[in-house]
């Protein structure tokens, strides 16, 4: 059963559990999904405030300053972070503030230090006038009650910092999904090893294990197993506990790809084959009642495949895109939709150029997959949807 792309993601997508949702102190959030939204519990800035140091005025006592002629005020107190001034700013008057401190009540505008020379005790002359843009209101960035962060946000370090600007010192998270991997292949070994005429290292399992692990599932490593049905089965009983299993390898349409075969006679089979490319030899099925979805043992292919599938049906969450323009061309397929790699530069995607499935490097130095749908091709100056790498 060949399925399209979308397909692919919905029906993995219907085999993962309900992973259930947990709370985690803020400093376990990290790489989570956030469970349910998120209010903030006080404002933020939580007063009006100075955004840099200098003197806190009326705006309307400086608006004739310059530096040839500059206006001269006199200095009545200072507000710092913590210790803000208690008292009121009138005429002729300023207040010296530092950056995060409150706003006096009476000034509406803030000079910076640079533009300040001292006169004598207590006075001061400004070279340009106050500006109410440096000004912080209350309540700019959010306010008490707005809600902040949304479900199904994954919980980025900035997203972290704003958790905890929001007031919560814990978050609701969803469960970490429990993924097994697994690759396959008698030509795989391990990196360090010496490397054999027809032998290749076993990039799929460090790179996926980093995937899985950046969409904040629990990875269950099965290590490598060869091409035989015997050592499969073998490596399979080690996947208990898991919610899903992920293998790489054995699943095209060689004499030895024994993960297909292995599903197809002793296991389910949901479908076999993906409208696209790279990536199009992908499986999915079960084992004993355990959901397992097959990657092509193609690094490439197994990458692209991973991003543009599974991890979108493991995060719960759409796939996002943008719309650019292209600079270069991208040819498309009559019957797959090509995810093809590419390069932003200055607003616009560049074809990477090296678009074979055995250039592993071009994921590392491409930024971008340019999605081609089935049957279209993308000429230069038209826009086109970019999936970010």
């Amino acid at each position: 059963m060949h399925v399209s792309v979308q397909e692919a993601r919905d029906m993995l997508a219907a085999l993962l559990p309900d992973p259930g949702t947990g709370t985690v102190p803020l400093a376990q959030a990290r790489g989570r999904t956030l469970a349910a939204d998120l209010a903030a519990r006080v404002s933020h800035p939580s007063a009006t405030e100075s955004a840099l140091d200098g003197i806190a005025a009326q705006e309307a006592d400086t608006l004739t300053a310059t530096a040839a002629a500059p206006v001269r005020l006199r200095v009545v107190g200072e507000s710092r972070a913590g210790v803000p001034f208690t008292g009121q700013v009138g005429p002729g008057e300023c207040v010296r503030i530092y950056t995060g401190a409150p706003l006096p009540t009476g000034a509406d505008a803030i000079c910076p230090v640079e533009q300040l020379t001292e006169d004598g005790p207590g006075a001061v002359l400004l070279a340009r006038p106050a500006s109410p843009a440096d000004v912080r209101q209350e309540g700019g960035d959010f306010r008490a009650g707005e809600v902040v962060l949304r479900a199904g946000q994954p919980l980025t370090p900035p997203r972290v910092a704003l958790a905890a600007a929001l007031g919560h010192a814990e978050v609701p998270v969803r469960r970490r999904l429990r993924v097994a991997l697994l690759s396959t292949g008698d030509e795989v070994i391990e990196p360090g090893r010496p490397l054999l005429p027809g032998q290749v290292y076993d990039s799929n399992r460090y790179g996926l294990h980093a995937m899985l692990e950046d969409c904040g599932c629990e990875v269950l490593s099965l290590g490598h197993a060869p091409d035989s049905p015997e050592a499969l089965q073998d490596a399979l009983a080690g996947a208990g506990g898991a919610d899903v299993l992920l293998t790489s390898g054995g699943v095209s349409m060689g004499k030895y790809d024994f993960m297909r075969d292995l599903l197809l006679e002793r296991g389910r089979v949901a479908f076999w084959k993906v409208r696209m490319r790279p990536g199009g030899p992908a499986l999915l099925g079960g084992w004993n009642g355990l959901p397992v979805f097959g990657l092509p043992g193609n690094p490439v292919s197994s990458l692209v495949v991973f991003h543009v599938i599974v991890r979108p049906a493991l995060m719960g969450q759409p796939v996002q895109t943008l719309r650019l323009r292209a600079a270069t061309p991208f040819r498309g397929l009559p019957d797959k939709t090509a995810f093809w790699r590419g390069l932003l530069r200055d607003g616009e995607v560049h074809d990477y150029g090296k678009q074979g499935s055995g250039v592993l490097r071009s994921l590392s130095d491409a930024n971008a997959l340019v999605v081609v749908p089935e049957g279209g091709a993308v000429q230069a100056g038209e826009d086109v949807d970019v999936l970010l790498l």
